[in-house]
């Protein structure tokens, strides 16, 4: 799909809050209403914007301890990826699922209220997981910067760009 400046512009908006109305959208992209929806539901239609959320301050909820867990699998055949991949999207406390290259097959990162709720996602369900042969953790101590809008500017294609 070949995006303009003026769907680049939509975009970051709503990257930066997606709960403007149309109206709103349109009085910052230049755009009246009609033309401005009509551009959203394009770019919605294309799968170019997937979907809209609320982000939520974990901590303030209780998940207190964030973890990347780097997962190998006794081999890497097509069916124990989908089971692997399947299983992780069943667990609430996957937040991102990567298959990887390199040492491990797979990175998570997994969102829990302590460390008793960790343990029990490794041994109840993670290692349980038909196909897992290594599962390493590493706590994260601090976010030193989290962020959920793409870098536009540098996607952009150079007529976007104008």
């Amino acid at each position: 799909m070949n995006l303009d400046a003026i769907d680049m512009r939509i975009l970051a908006e709503i990257q930066e809050d997606a709960s403007l109305t149309n109206v709103e959208l349109a009085a910052r992209v230049g755009l009246s209403a009609s033309p401005c929806l009509a551009r959203v539901r394009t770019l919605e239609e294309a799968g170019v914007i997937t979907r809209r959320v609320a982000l939520l301050d974990p901590v303030m909820l209780g998940a207190n301890v964030s973890v990347f867990i780097q997962v190998t699998l006794e081999k890497q055949t097509e069916t124990l990826l989908e089971v692997f991949e399947a299983a992780m999207g069943r667990f609430p406390e996957v937040m991102e699922c990567y298959l990887m290259t390199g040492d491990s097959d797979y990175l998570l990162r997994v969102v829990v209220r302590d460390t008793v709720a960790l343990q029990h996602f490794i041994v109840d369900r993670l290692s349980k997981t038909r196909g897992v042969s290594n599962i390493r953790s590493s706590f994260a101590l601090k976010q030193v910067k989290y962020k959920t809008a793409l870098p536009l500017e540098d996607l952009a294609s150079p007529q976007a760009r104008r």
